[in-house]
């Protein structure tokens, strides 16, 4: 299993790029941003910097869309990245969540969305595309190489995932719903004539590394509370969509979020967010990973045994550096060990 750091783009960006280097002496492959323009700072200039500090990372968003930017400025992007530092770039990519709704615009269709990562991909490793009925070509472009991987919930998302990306992104990591979401995208690749095991599997999550004590978990529980209602922003259109009682979506995701009332993105991915007091303890400990290295490692292996390919570790709370640090003395090694 490879290992993944998120992180926001919180000014100063040295900080951002510091926390990158820590976890790749940790043994993280990959970095992981935000990406929402409004809310953080620009994520490929601080990638760039990422690039520079680091020597084996792979760095990408997570996730950006085909909405705030142009496909082929995405492309381009991407594609200079590879040029200077060596085809070390992935793009994760979705609908669009907090950059598009803090911008006033809705999330990009799902048809929309398949047409952008074929686009952006074919420009970003020197092939033609058609954007919007022009077909234009990045005519600099040598030996580019731009895995685009998806991030999805719902059942046409993730059939969507499985015919045409590179990668899957579920952003939680409860074993049932990983089951469900992973079978899902392999056979949605299967019916697309696509060997399932090609589709890259990336569970992604807040971990929080603290002693086994009521105090010590209920404190984790508190800051990585908001990452159920992040995830419910998603749900919440899962259920306007498909209804309450659907079996098209599990009521393992679903039915946390009746509670909601409403969501303000100034304080997204944050830690304290008050937007966030209907998530219940349990959702926070199926989606998240809390408690001693053992608990982290015990969950992970149970990951992979789903056939997750990497974990990455969102780290937007009061211990980033104990648990990048934890991860590489223990999680990381113990997980190599099943290879």
């Amino acid at each position: 299993m490879d290992f993944g750091l998120v992180l926001q783009t919180d000014p100063p960006g040295h900080a951002t790029v510091d926390l990158m280097r820590r976890a790749e002496r940790n043994g993280f492959r990959y970095g992981w941003t935000f990406d929402s323009p409004v809310l953080w700072q620009e994520p490929y200039v601080i990638h760039s910097r990422i690039l520079a500090h680091t020597t084996q990372l792979t760095v990408g968003p997570m996730v950006t869309n085909p909405g705030t930017r142009a496909w082929e400025v995405t492309a381009s992007t991407f594609a200079t990245l590879n040029e200077m530092y060596g085809n070390r770039t992935v793009c994760g990519i979705g609908r669009g969540d907090s950059a598009m709704r803090v911008a006033g615009r809705p999330p990009v269709t799902l048809g929309r969305l398949g047409k952008a990562m074929a686009a952006i991909r074919d420009l970003a490793e020197g092939r033609e595309a058609v954007v919007d009925g022009t077909p234009m070509r990045l005519p600099w472009v040598r030996d580019g190489r731009l895995p685009v991987w998806m991030a999805a919930y719902g059942p046409k998302a993730l059939a969507l995932a499985g015919r045409e990306a590179d990668g899957f992104i579920l952003q939680l990591a409860d074993p049932v719903l990983t089951a469900w979401m992973v079978r899902a995208v392999r056979e949605a690749a299967a019916e697309a004539g696509r060997d399932p095991a090609e589709v890259t599997i990336c569970v992604a999550a807040p971990a929080y590394v603290c002693e086994d004590t009521p105090d010590a978990l209920a404190h984790a529980r508190e800051q990585c509370r908001w990452f159920g209602g992040m995830v419910g922003n998603h749900v919440a259109d899962l259920v306007a969509r498909y209804g309450e009682h659907s079996d098209a979506v599990p009521a393992a995701l679903t039915a946390y979020i009746k509670e909601r009332e409403g969501y303000d993105y100034a304080h997204h991915g944050r830690a304290g967010n008050p937007d966030t007091a209907f998530v219940p303890d349990d959702i926070v400990d199926r989606f998240c990973l809390l408690g001693p290295e053992q608990a982290h490692t015990a969950r992970l292996r149970e990951l992979a045994r789903l056939g997750v390919d990497q974990f990455a570790l969102y780290a937007m709370h009061d211990a980033k550096e104990p648990t990048i640090d934890a991860y590489g003395a223990t999680v990381i090694p113990a997980l190599a060990a099943l290879e």
